[in-house]
């Protein structure tokens, strides 16, 4: 009998959770809206979220090569195309093509 009260009132709690959380206010998303594109989707933060498992967090390579010079290799142009379809081992999609564009803005200073 016990057993089957701390089921419930655990379930009880979840639905509570779950019924409390995600819903923001307006003015949390007005301020969302404020932030700019840069700010949001900046190359370094798609590169954190996308490259460094294969890239390195110092863009040192491990599974992939190194990215520390790699605008002396490639433009910007060339950059967004190896990010959005791939390139040897590397698979496409792995980020879109907004995101292809601002990682390799930011790739292509390092030279």
């Amino acid at each position: 009998m016990k057993k089957s009260g701390l089921m419930m009132l655990f379930a009880a709690m979840l639905l509570v959770l779950a019924a409390c959380g995600g819903n923001s206010s307006s003015s949390d998303k007005e301020k969302e809206g404020s932030k700019s594109a840069s700010t949001v989707s900046s190359g370094e933060e798609i590169y954190q979220q996308n490259c460094i498992g294969c890239h390195g967090k110092d863009l040192s390579g491990g599974g992939g090569p190194s990215l520390k010079e790699v605008g002396k290799k490639y433009n910007e142009s060339q950059i967004a195309d190896i990010a959005q379809n791939g390139k040897g081992s590397m698979p496409s999609g792995m980020v879109d093509e907004k995101q292809a564009k601002e990682v390799a803005k930011w790739l292509a200073e390092k030279k």
